[in-house]
C-alpha cells in the first residue's frame, strides 16, 4: 500500500490569472492550477462581467499543492516575486479591482503565514504593500478557454508581452522549484 500524497489549497490573485497560472503550472509540488474568480457578489460571474468590474470579483488561481514538496510560504514567495503587490487595483496596464493583489486563505494558519510574509516583504518593496488577506469565499471556475491559456496561446500578444516575462522571471529566480 503506497502512502497517499498530502494535498492543500492556496488561492491567490495578482493581476491577470493567466500570468499566475502559467507560473504555478511549472512549480514543483503544485499538482493542479485552475483560473477563476473570487471575492465578489454575483452568483455566477462571467469573464466579461468580471473584466467590466461589475461583480467585485478578483481574477485568481486556485492551486492544489503537496506541502511535503512545496510549502505555502514558498508559494507566497513566488507570488510576491512575480507580481507587484504595491499597486492598488492594477498590474501594469491591467486596471480595476478584478486585478487586485489578494490572498484568500483557507485556514487560520494560512492567514498567519500570509501576514508574516507580507510583513517580511514590506522590507523588500519601496512602497507599501496593498495585498489583501481575506478568508476564502465562493470559488467560481473561469470558463474553459481560460484554463492553461498561456500554454495554448504563447504567441498571442498579451501572453508574449506580459505572461512570458513573468514565467521567465520565475524560471530564473526559482529554478530549484521548477518541475
Amino acid at each position: 500500500m503506497s502512502p497517499q500524497s498530502a494535498s492543500d489549497v492556496a488561492i491567490l490573485g495578482g493581476g491577470c490569472f493567466w500570468c499566475l497560472e502559467a507560473v504555478y503550472l511549472e512549480a514543483r509540488g503544485v499538482t493542479r492550477v485552475e483560473s477563476g474568480y473570487m471575492g465578489g457578489a454575483a452568483a455566477n460571474p462571467t469573464y466579461e462581467q468580471v473584466c467590466a468590474g461589475a461583480t467585485g470579483h478578483a481574477e485568481v488561481v486556485r492551486l492544489e499543492f503537496d506541502p511535503n514538496v512545496i510549502s505555502y510560504r514558498d508559494l507566497l514567495e513566488i507570488f510576491f516575486t512575480i507580481h507587484d503587490p504595491t499597486t492598488l487595483n492594477r498590474q501594469g496596464n491591467d486596471v480595476g479591482t478584478q486585478y487586485r493583489s489578494v490572498i484568500f486563505t483557507t485556514s487560520p494558519e494560512q492567514e498567519a503565514m500570509a501576514r508574516k510574509v507580507i510583513a517580511e516583504m514590506a522590507a523588500v518593496w519601496d512602497a507599501p504593500i496593498v495585498t489583501e488577506v481575506l478568508p476564502e469565499e465562493t470559488w467560481h471556475k473561469a470558463e474553459d478557454y481560460h484554463q492553461n491559456y498561456f500554454a495554448q496561446h504563447p504567441l498571442q500578444g498579451y501572453c508574449a508581452l506580459v505572461v512570458a516575462p513573468k514565467v521567465a522571471k520565475f524560471r530564473k529566480t526559482f529554478a530549484e522549484r521548477m518541475k
